[in-house]
């Protein structure tokens, strides 16, 4: 009998490159070859689709992508196929998969669009699916679907790019109507990409000054921005797994030495620290986790998920972000809120892989 197939899909088109093949090494390394068979499917920065073939340790340090080691290689939409095309000497042919794995971060891969591909190619994905993805990556949206389930969410105003007077930008400046309700919302406060991961495009604005340089930086990213209300207090992860019978790991704390979890603190921790448990009152931690299943629930959520939350010095528990496909290397905070409660990395990915398969 031959074994299942499992796409694991790594790299991609985005600013999170170089992230996703450190959780993609990882998944790969722990994926039991006895019972799977991994199929290794790597999206170059330019956006080209490989079969990938050559040592784990290649994906790891980034020289994955050569022709040695790789075939062009695609999804094919047509549920007939339900795989992948390798083109090879001027011929093409087929790898039936039973499953996709996506480890891409960001946008062109956690925000439903390699969702949406697998879907149409009838291949079960791990983790969540197109809607879910979608809506968790959209920031503004996220935001709304959680605030009508009853759960706070940061103040906010939201910017489009090119989008006339509402746009509140023209010319390199920005309208009156941006500061005014920057200055309702008070400083400080954040400016995001609406759609982005790994705080890429983030700026803390501390006064009015700061405002047009950061919306500038965080259209780079993406072309809406939110301008959040900055929440004081600290931030908090919890680690949510499966899809109709939910498991919660130990909730994680971001204690910081000052500013805020940017992009080089989640990567290097160098003033930060990160506690599992997180360091706050039994009732509040349930309260905590209850708050991010509804969180996940209210969003589609399936398979896995880490949904970030603050809490305020008044014990409030406040809505920042869903990630749909965390960071998965095995120092990630999302394995270790997981293995706080006993589950070890291999059994986290291939439980996954079970569940998806239905075994």
């Amino acid at each position: 009998m031959e074994k299942p197939k499992i796409a694991v899909l790594f790299g991609g088109c985005s600013p999170e490159h170089t992230l996703s093949l450190q959780s993609a090494y990882s998944v790969i390394s722990h994926i039991d070859t006895v019972k799977y068979e991994p199929v290794l499917l790597g999206i170059n920065a330019s956006g080209e689709w490989f079969l990938f073939s050559g040592g784990l340790e290649k994906i790891k340090n980034g020289t994955w992508d050569n022709p040695a080691d790789c075939l062009h290689a695609i999804i094919s939409p047509d549920r007939k196929t339900r795989g992948v095309l390798i083109f090879e000497n001027n011929k093409v042919r087929t790898i039936r998969l039973d499953a996709g794995f996506p480890v891409l971060h960001g946008k062109n891969g956690e925000d439903g669009t390699i969702q949406g591909l697998l879907a149409l190619a009838g291949v079960p994905v791990v983790g969540c699916y197109t809607l879910a993805s979608a809506l968790s990556m959209d920031k503004d949206k996220a935001h709304k679907i959680a605030s009508a389930t009853g759960v706070l969410v940061p103040r906010s105003f939201t910017i489009k790019y090119g989008a006339g007077r509402a746009a509140c930008l023209a010319d390199g400046k920005l309208y009156d109507d941006c500061p005014k309700q920057a200055a309702i919302l008070g400083y400080p406060l954040f400016v995001k990409p609406i759609k982005a991961g790994s705080s890429y495009g983030i700026t803390k604005v501390s006064n009015e000054k700061e405002l047009l340089a950061a919306v500038k930086l965080a259209f780079q990213y993406d072309d809406e921005v939110i301008v959040e209300e900055n929440i004081p207090g600290f931030e908090i992860g919890c680690a949510v797994f499966g899809t109709d019978d939910l498991i919660v790991g130990a909730l994680d704390e971001i204690e910081l030495a000052g500013g805020f979890f940017d992009f080089k603190e989640k990567y290097t921790l160098e003033t930060s620290i990160i506690h599992v448990p997180a360091r706050i009152p039994a009732e509040l931690s349930e309260e905590a986790k209850k708050t991010a299943m509804a969180i996940y629930k209210a969003l589609g959520c399936s398979g896995f998920a880490r949904v970030d939350m603050f809490i305020t010095p008044s014990g409030r528990i406040v809505f920042n972000e869903v990630n749909t496909i965390p960071g998965f290397t095995a120092h990630s905070r999302y394995p270790n809120m997981l293995k706080a409660i006993g589950m070890t990395f291999e059994e986290i990915v291939n439980k996954l892989i079970e569940s998806t398969l239905g075994i």
